[in-house]
């Protein structure tokens, strides 16, 4: 019998303009390139006889697997998304796509930007509104603390900063 997993919970279906339009670069780009390049080298493999054996072969299929599940799987959450294209009313507190500088206990400065799901990037600050951090952030404003529950344990924040445009580090 196998493990039984329950699905995952359904993510956000918000995202920022810039975000919905690399999804649609990168279904673009798998579409018309990368998917053509991969049946023309399945198309030579297979040219090539006996297939059970045929490494080559076997791994472009999984290849163009792969890349239909992800145009899949990209087309159908770009049908669902909602892009947030404006800043809230209230912009002293944090919602969706608000740049947020921390403080933490030790003085430690931080920089985020609150994003859906799709386009979290933490090399560029991009944080998910779905994870433990943009939960935590969300609806919170200048000069609030928080505790965040850590792996290592809990950390205290303050908010020093929230604006709707690009907070430099």
């Amino acid at each position: 019998m196998g493990r039984y997993r329950p699905p995952q919970p359904a993510s956000s279906k918000y995202i920022t303009p810039e975000g919905k339009q690399r999804l649609a670069e990168e279904v673009d780009n798998l579409w018309k390139k990368r998917r053509p390049e991969v049946t023309k080298a399945l198309a030579a493999a297979a040219a090539e006889g006996d297939r059970s054996e045929n490494a080559e072969y076997i791994y472009r299929k999984k290849e163009l697997r792969e890349i239909d599940a992800r145009v899949r799987y990209l087309r159908k959450r770009l049908d669902g998304i909602v892009v947030v294209d404006r800043a809230p009313d209230d912009q002293h507190k944090v919602y969706f796509g608000a740049w947020v500088r921390l403080e933490d206990g030790t003085g430690k400065q931080s920089v985020f930007r609150i994003v859906g799901p799709d386009e979290f990037d933490p090399s560029l600050g991009y944080i998910s509104m779905d994870s433990p951090m943009g939960r935590a952030l969300i609806g919170k404003s200048l000069d609030d603390e928080f505790t965040l529950r850590l792996p290592e344990g809990e950390a205290e924040y303050v908010i020093t900063e929230v604006s709707y445009e690009k907070i430099e580090s």
